[in-house]
């Protein structure tokens, strides 16, 4: 189908122009770097393999590689002498303040999306808020496999079964994020200091979760053409950093696949955890912050 102009009268203000040259070259530049972020899940994908870090990603959140590559200015900016082209068809673009300009509709997306992106925006603005906690070590990953036959990852323990039993028994669990909480082995369940719920999610999400800092991708991506997709790149490569982080101190043999472990059953490697769960809590933040000044008032 050919794409259509929006008519005028559906006009949305812009603060900023981009001429053509330039959003070209930052869509072809978005779309350059998406490719080299999802090149090695796509490879593996088209050979029938999996890596049990870097493609969790894409079945947890569930979220295509074709979504990356799909560049949005963001709100408030205009892309000039665009209404030729297949973006004049997707959702949320109308016309802007110049002949054949398109601008991501802000105030339509609000009306109709708006019981979601409100408490979306009050997440991300409230775990900001808080301060991190600093002293779960990543045992949530271990609460999931406690006193366990089988667990989900075809994975060998590191330690074997019965001395990754002790290590959760030698420690308190601290989980305070739901989606990770929730997989906890029944035995697992009542050694949590905290309970978890869906209702409870907004009052409990902290920096210093790694689930809670790899969950502002998810954020990001609901947010749609709201937010620039150099953001969204960015939540990403945080989300594929964090989760190396996460397997590596988890009870899993990741060694074969890039993950040599952070032995959180040692002091060293309780140190080493908290000092890059640290940098995360600070790259989120900063995320969280950006994505919030994006976003229209």
């Amino acid at each position: 189908m050919t794409p259509t102009a929006p008519t005028r009268d559906t006009a949305v203000r812009a603060a900023v122009v981009l001429d053509r040259a330039e959003w070209h070259a930052r869509e072809r530049a978005h779309a350059e770097r998406a490719d080299a972020l999802t090149a090695g899940h796509r490879s593996r994908r088209a050979r029938g393999e999996r890596h049990p870090i870097e493609d969790f990603l894409f079945t947890y959140y569930s979220y295509s590689p074709s979504l990356l590559r799909r560049w949005h200015p963001g709100a408030g900016i205009e892309l000039a002498d665009a209404a030729g082209t297949a973006r004049a068809d997707w959702r949320w673009y109308a016309a802007g303040t110049t002949e054949r300009g398109l601008v991501v509709d802000a105030d339509a997306m609000r009306a109709e999306k708006g019981a979601m992106l409100g408490p979306v925006e009050r997440m991300l603005r409230r775990t900001a808020e808080r301060p991190g906690q600093f002293g779960c070590f990543g045992l949530h990953e271990w609460a999931m496999v406690y006193r366990q036959g089988e667990h989900r990852h075809a994975v060998p323990l590191r330690l074997g079964r019965a001395a990754t039993d002790e290590v959760v028994e030698a420690h308190e669990l601290r989980c305070t994020h739901i989606d990770a909480y929730r997989f906890f082995t029944p035995d697992a369940t009542p050694r949590n200091r905290f309970a978890p719920t869906r209702e409870s999610q907004p009052e409990l999400e902290q920096p210093g979760c790694l689930h809670a800092n790899m969950d502002v991708y998810k954020w990001a991506v609901k947010l749609g053409p709201l937010v620039p997709g150099t953001l969204l790149l960015d939540a990403f490569e945080l989300a594929r950093d964090i989760r190396y982080l996460d397997m590596q101190a988890s009870p899993y043999d990741m060694a074969p696949w890039g993950g040599e472990p952070v032995r959180i059953e040692t002091a060293e490697g309780k140190a080493e955890y908290v000092r890059r769960q640290r940098g995360f809590a600070e790259r989120a933040n900063s995320l969280r912050a950006d994505i919030l000044a994006a976003l229209p008032a």
